[in-house]
Order: structure tokens, then C-alpha cells, then sequence
């Protein structure tokens, strides 16, 4: 290492110097002794050091000369939200990261700006942010959306006098599965465990017709899903009501109700009137809510021996349900948005 006379000069100053930084004068006679030719054994003995403090300072010098041999901060994590930072964390949010991931978790975009994780975590909440959650939506393309969209749901608002309003659905498709393991029950501390491996015996369709005044249900189970087992349960359907009322049904566009046996029932019975929901858009139809409630409360967890097995079950729970049915109570979540595409509505 070569000095000009200016720098010796100035780092014999330093390290002879009563007034300055201990730590100025140590690292100027370790430059100095660099360009003596000490070598580092040397170095290490004279002033108590590590190959790294040489290592470093050598190499600052080298690359700033004088004014490579002041200590710089390296600082630390900002412990202060202030808004700027606060928006500096929504903004990133908002961008999403560069580096493969979908997402940003708390603790991953906290080390990339160099703050506390938990900084970033009250931000988040403060806001309503949750990285994490995903939702989806389905948009309708349905051109007379907003005209089918109005006609079910002044079905459910505003019935007609002395007619029946029923949500009608099929959930295809359940299977009659049954577990090979036995299964261990609920324990404290422990949840109920179902063995990995199991039997399959066959599949039903379940039909159900959600009575929207009361909430009762009407539900029927085939083998088959097609429009002829469509026809019967319109059949069965029909026979519960009192002769000559006039009938609403709500379904879907489901390609088996509008075939030409369907045609052929409805001319046979004038008191039955199809309304079909828009394209994309059955949560306008309330038998899904019900659905999702049997999926929970009965086919996740069930194990049935065989279809009829099967089927017991689900006639057994439609009849328990039926004596606490419940309608649902449907209303807008913000009268003063017009309905959309996209825009569901609340159920209570």
C-alpha cells in the first residue's frame, strides 16, 4: 500500500493525536502499518485485531483513501410508523413482489423495506388488508341480466297472493363413500379422525325445492340426472300443493329443464311458471344456501354404506330439518346500489 505525503502526514496526526477517536487512531495505524509492510500476524499482535477489522479498512481505504477510514452507521430498522412509511408499506402491498411469489406475507415484505414485521402487520389491519385471503366471483354475461336479476328477486321480496315460490336445484353427484379405517372419535385435545382410504358405492342426485315463505324442503333423490327424473320431481312437487294455486319455480339454465319434456309439463300443468336465473349468477338462487348447509352438516363428514344407505341418511336430515325450517331473509346489502353483474346481495 503506497502513501502520498498528504495521507501519511494526516494518519500520523490521527494516531498520535490525545484529543481525537481512539478508534480514528487505531484504524490510521493500522494503515500505516499496512504500508510499512507489517504484515497481518504483525498487525493483529500490535493492535489487538482480527483479520476482518484489516480486511476492511484496507479495503476502504484503498477504495476512498482518507475518507474511507470514518465509521458510517449502518442503522437499523425504522421503530416509528410515520405516514410516509405507512403509505411506503400500502404501495407495496398494493404492487405485490418480484420474486415468484403471488403475495406478500407480513414477515417477507417487512425484511425486503427493512422494518419490524409487526409494523407491517398493524398497517395491514388498520387498513383491511389480508394478503393471504383470496376470493373469487363470477361475472354474468348474461344481457338481460338486470330484467331476470329483478323478476327472481320480487319473487322473494313481493310473492304473489296465493301462490307457492320454490328454489329449485339439483346437487349432482354425491358420492356414498365409506371408510375402510375405523373412526377414531373426539377426544380433548384431539379432533375426530377419519381413516385416509376409502370405499366408493355409486352416486345420487339429490333434487330439493326450497319453499321461500316457510323454508321447508321438498327433496327427492335419483340415481340418474336427467330431464325425465327433472319432470318427476316437478311431478312430486306439484302434488303437495293445493290444487289450482299457481307455482313459481326458480332454477337454473341447466340444459334439462328446457327440453321438450319440460315444454310438455308446463303445458300440461298452466299453474307451474319457470323463472330462470341469469347466466352465471345462482347465488340469486336461495336452495344453494341450503345445499351448502347439508354439504356441511351431512356429506363432507358422512360415511354410508351404499346408495341407500346414502339416501336414508339424506331423507332422514331434510325431515329433522324441516321441523325447524327457517325462510331466508334476502335484502340488499346497499339499497342504493342498483343491482349488477357482480353485485351480490346479503343473506341473513
Amino acid at each position: 500500500m503506497t502513501l502520498t505525503d498528504v495521507e501519511r502526514r494526516e494518519l500520523e496526526r490521527r494516531s498520535h493525536s490525545r484529543k481525537g477517536r481512539a478508534d480514528d487512531a487505531r484504524r490510521a495505524q493500522c494503515i500505516l502499518l499496512l504500508a510499512d509492510g507489517a504484515s497481518w500476524a504483525q498487525i493483529r499482535r500490535q493492535l489487538r485485531c482480527g483479520d476482518t477489522y484489516i480486511a476492511r479498512w484496507s479495503r476502504r481505504f484503498a477504495a476512498e483513501r482518507l475518507a474511507g477510514l470514518y465509521s458510517r452507521h449502518c442503522g437499523q430498522p425504522a421503530s416509528v410508523l410515520t405516514p410516509k412509511l405507512e403509505a411506503r408499506i400500502l404501495e407495496w402491498t398494493r404492487r405485490g413482489p418480484q420474486d415468484g411469489t403471488t403475495h406478500w406475507s407480513s414477515r417477507r415484505l417487512a425484511t425486503r423495506l427493512g422494518i419490524s414485521h409487526m409494523m407491517v402487520a398493524r398497517v395491514w389491519a388498520r387498513h383491511g388488508f389480508k394478503p393471504h385471503r383470496l376470493e373469487r366471483y363470477m361475472a354474468s354475461d348474461d344481457p338481460d341480466f338486470e330484467r331476470k336479476a329483478a323478476e327472481v328477486i320480487g319473487l322473494y321480496l313481493n310473492p304473489p297472493q296465493h301462490a307457492a315460490v320454490f328454489c329449485v336445484d339439483e346437487k349432482t353427484a354425491i358420492q356414498a363413500l365409506d371408510r375402510l379405517d375405523p373412526v377414531l372419535p373426539l377426544s380433548p385435545g384431539r379432533a375426530e379422525r377419519h381413516g385416509f382410504e376409502y370405499a366408493r358405492h355409486g352416486t345420487l342426485s339429490l333434487y330439493a325445492a326450497f319453499d321461500t315463505r316457510t323454508g321447508e324442503v321438498l327433496g327427492r333423490t335419483a340415481e340418474r340426472h336427467t330431464s325425465a327424473e327433472f319432470v318427476a320431481f316437478l311431478t312430486d312437487l306439484l302434488a303437495h300443493q293445493r290444487h289450482g294455486h299457481a307455482i313459481h319455480v326458480i332454477l337454473d339454465n341447466l340444459a334439462a329443464h328446457k327440453t321438450k319434456l319440460v315444454e310438455a309439463f308446463l303445458e300440461a300443468h298452466p299453474t307451474v311458471r319457470l323463472h330462470f336465473t341469469p347466466t352465471y349468477a345462482s347465488w340469486l338462487n336461495q336452495v344453494e344456501l341450503w345445499f351448502a348447509k347439508i354439504e356441511r352438516d351431512l356429506i363432507a363428514r358422512g360415511i354410508f354404506t351404499s346408495q341407500h344407505d346414502l339416501k336414508r341418511k339424506i331423507m332422514r336430515y331434510i325431515r329433522h330439518y324441516n321441523k325447524s325450517m327457517k325462510p331466508v331473509k334476502w335484502k340488499y346489502a346497499d339499497p342504493r346500489h342498483r343491482i349488477t353483474t357482480t353485485l351480490p346481495v346479503t343473506v341473513h
